[in-house]
């Protein structure tokens, strides 16, 4: 799972150091990879396990393993971080799951939508996370499936915007969301 490497005079090294270490669990709870964001002045803000027989960052989504336990899937929130997920579940969204690397595969696609009934983007308000949710918004329209946005004040992700705002507002954020078309008009 790419936790040790061998560096090149030979030595085994902890390649997670310095870093706080998310696990990533399969749909039957089971541990098939990390990630890790330094916590010193690393290069790599984030690092992920290797593909392997078990891990397959493109066929999983961060956070999927406990939406399969709620009753209510009504909606299913599509972030960009491991930070994300845990802030808005520890808010009380549930139902909410991140890409595990940069673009979201078709596989990553058919499995939000299969577990809710609509698909919210909520990604980061910089450049890059408009950039992203417009890629995002091709993948699932090319399925078939028409998301909404959730948009946020510029430079706040959903971790920082419930920090900032609270989750009353978050859930309001919500409930204004764009439709993919307007989104993608705006």
């Amino acid at each position: 799972l790419g936790l040790v490497a061998r560096s090149q005079n030979g030595r085994y090294y902890d390649v997670y150091r310095n870093r706080l270490i998310f696990p990533i669990y399969n749909i039957r709870d089971r541990i098939i990879g990390f990630g890790g964001r330094t916590l010193a002045n690393d290069r790599a803000k984030y690092i992920n396990s290797p593909e392997s027989e078990v891990y397959h960052k493109g066929s999983q989504l961060y956070g999927l393993n406990l939406i399969h336990k709620e009753n209510n899937r009504d909606r299913i929130i599509l972030v960009e971080g491991y930070m994300d997920v845990i802030g808005l579940r520890q808010s009380g969204f549930k139902n909410t799951v991140a890409a595990l690397g940069t673009a979201l595969t078709d596989q990553q696609v058919k499995l939000a939508s299969r577990y809710a009934k609509e698909v919210y983007l909520s990604y980061d308000s910089d450049s890059a996370g408009i950039k992203a949710s417009l890629r995002a918004i091709e993948s699932f329209t090319d399925k078939g499936i028409f998301p909404k946005v959730i948009s946020l004040e510029e430079g706040l992700d959903p971790d920082d915007y419930i920090k900032q705002y609270g989750s009353e507002a978050y859930e309001k954020k919500i409930k204004e969301a764009d439709n993919h078309i307007d989104f993608q008009l705006n």
